[in-house]
């Protein structure tokens, strides 16, 4: 009886567990969140948006424009220029067709907002609205 062995008794082999399909299940997990995360594009500017009751969510896909209280358009964190708007809408509209929002400052000239507005939709935006703040209350 010596010279047999017996089939359930542990041989000193290390028992462990296999962690390669947990670290599959992470990886895929990993992956669907990359592909379904919307980035939002900031202007790259603080803008002192004027308050409205009207407020509402807009969608977080957009073009948002930025017109800063010194006149000057921003576009990404860099300055486009008024002349820079109708070429920026025309490429981001190839894309995918959305709104674009202007996120104009309080104290800056209405005149270069309307010139803005008339860019944007010249570069074919359905949809241009102006970015405002709730009052608190």
């Amino acid at each position: 009886m010596g010279r047999f062995r017996d089939a359930g008794a542990d041989d000193g082999a290390d028992v462990g567990v296999d962690m390669s399909p947990l670290m599959d299940c992470v990886f895929i997990l990993l992956i669907f969140f990359i592909v379904t995360t919307t980035f939002v594009d900031e202007t790259g500017v603080e803008v002192d948006k004027p308050q409205a009751a009207s407020s509402v969510q807009l969608e977080k896909t957009s073009i948002l424009i930025a017109l800063t209280e010194k006149g000057e358009v921003v576009y990404g964190g860099r300055e486009i220029g008024i002349s820079g708007v109708q070429p920026l809408v025309k490429r981001m509209l190839q894309k995918e067709d959305v709104p674009v929002i202007i996120q104009a400052d309080a104290a800056s000239q209405s005149g270069m907002l309307v010139r803005i507005i008339d860019e944007a939709k010249l570069g074919g935006a359905a949809k241009v609205s102006l970015a405002s703040r709730k009052p608190k209350g």
